[in-house]
């Protein structure tokens, strides 16, 4: 069940579009603006408690369900389509209008199995072909609101990633989507596209019961002209069994794709056999010095490149591999 409190806006911490970090009588908390409007400081504030309650991995942020000291708040939406379908906080995103530039045929796609690896793909792609354009297309396998990442707003500012859209009940990218196969349409005028969740994922330590079984599903789109691409997921330094070289999600997601995709690999590391996917050796750029250079603080599971490199050196071969097919 979940839990609400409510309290009083002490401090706003920072903000920008969609999205403000305050503290709620010193607790910190998040407000998704799109969704209720910004609050300030002696606001009191209903907030929702459950996921920092429960231990999850939400960085030990609450969320701002509603300020109490409106009334009412509207803000006009796009058009009519809504997301967040049936909730007391269903909001009008409206729906893009495809692009006119269209790219060729063939045109990359990487999937992702988690939000980190977003990072190192768009860190080798843009270094491997720096005028090139990238997409990313979130889904909504993990976080909801596009606002919510950090990451996403740190690789938009250094232009690592040129374009955002949401696909489903994901929300809050340039451009709106109600899956994703409609989220590549509307990516048609960039180079290469990277899908992936946004923060967080779940999973149930079952066989398919975990966020990134999507991937499947965004392979085998590349039946719409796009040259498919997997980011492996890979740590060396998981303590999880299952997770620890090549993870089970990414077996059990490529066994459930029957077209043969594109597996890039770090030159000189084990290349895993999957089925009759292609899997291709490919020189990766050091990936932790490109987020020094670019001033980004980059972890997966709280893990920085130098404490698990082959978890971001696969992703980026992901990101060469994109950048070298690009214009085939």
């Amino acid at each position: 069940m979940p839990s609400y409190k409510t309290g009083t806006v002490t401090k706003l911490l920072s903000e920008r579009p969609g999205l403000q970090r305050v503290e709620v009588d010193g607790r910190k908390a998040y407000v998704l603006t799109q969704l209720i409007g910004p609050v300030r400081e002696g606001d009191r504030v209903v907030v929702n408690t459950t996921a920092v309650e429960l231990g999850l991995g939400t960085g030990g942020w609450d969320v701002v369900h509603w300020n109490l000291e409106r009334d009412e708040w509207t803000e006009p939406g796009a058009s009519h389509e809504m997301k967040l379908r049936y909730t007391s906080l269903q909001v009008d995103t409206g729906m893009t209008t495809p692009p006119q530039r269209r790219i060729e045929a063939g045109a990359p796609m990487v999937a992702c199995f988690l939000h980190s690896q977003v990072a190192a793909v768009a860190a080798a792609f843009k270094h491997t072909a720096p005028d090139a354009s990238l997409a990313y297309v979130m889904t909504e396998g993990g976080a909801l609101p596009l606002a919510i990442s950090d990451l996403v707003a740190d690789l938009l500012r250094i232009g690592w990633i040129d374009v955002t859209a949401t696909a489903g009940q994901a929300f809050g990218g340039q451009r709106e989507a109600v899956n994703v196969a409609h989220a590549l349409h509307l990516t048609v005028d960039c180079d290469a596209v990277v899908v992936g969740m946004g923060p967080g994922s779940l999973g149930t330590d079952t066989v398919f019961g975990f966020s990134g079984l999507e991937v499947a599903s965004v392979l085998n789109l590349g039946v719409l002209g796009r040259d498919a691409i997997v980011a492996l997921r890979w740590s060396d330094a998981d303590p999880r069994e299952r997770h620890h070289g090549l993870s089970h999600h990414a077996v059990t997601a490529l066994k459930l794709v029957p077209e043969p995709v594109i597996v890039p690999v770090p030159k000189g590391a084990p290349r895993p056999k999957i089925g009759n996917h292609e899997v291709v050796e490919v020189d990766v750029p050091d990936v932790g010095a490109l987020f020094k250079d670019a001033g980004l603080d980059v972890r997966t599971m709280g893990r920085t490149p130098d404490e698990d490199p082959g978890f971001f050196a696969y992703a980026a071969a992901a990101g060469v591999m994109a950048a070298q097919r690009v214009g085939r």
